[in-house]
């Protein structure tokens, strides 16, 4: 922890990254709203409210640090949640897509195969038995 907090204390004004926009005041509180309520049903100016922005600074400001919009980064890391919930536990695809932000197990299945290439039910099949094979040897 403390080599993490030594290296942000070193970054500066210029620097670019997930530290970097940790440490920045509002993208930092932007990325804390994201996630800490990962079903909300964010928007860019409803953070952008939220965080004392106007959506398109949010959104420049987000895009320079993080290289990335606010709202793929939103879908990315709500689909490597839901990955790591149907790889680590036995909730249903249904319950885990509305943990993670989905109104519909079909809208969550075809985003889940989008950026995955498999369905979640196929994909969790595969990771359970990779971790299975990896426990066993």
């Amino acid at each position: 922890m403390e080599v993490l907090r030594r290296h942000m204390e070193e970054l500066g004004e210029h620097d670019i990254g997930w530290l970097a926009a940790l440490k920045d005041p509002m993208v930092g509180k932007a990325l804390q709203f994201l996630h800490g309520d990962l079903a909300h049903p964010w928007t860019v100016e409803r953070l952008g409210r939220c965080v004392g922005l106007s959506r398109s600074a949010l959104a420049d400001r987000f895009r320079y640090l993080l290289r990335e919009p606010p709202m793929q980064y939103l879908t990315r890391w709500r689909l490597q949640t839901a990955a790591q919930r149907l790889r680590d536990s036995d909730e249903g695809i249904a319950a885990i897509a509305a943990e993670v932000g989905y109104e519909s197990e079909a809208a969550f299945n075809r985003a889940f195969k989008r950026h995955v290439g498999k369905p979640p039910a196929t994909w969790r099949s595969g990771a359970r038995a990779r971790k299975l094979s990896l426990t066993n040897n």
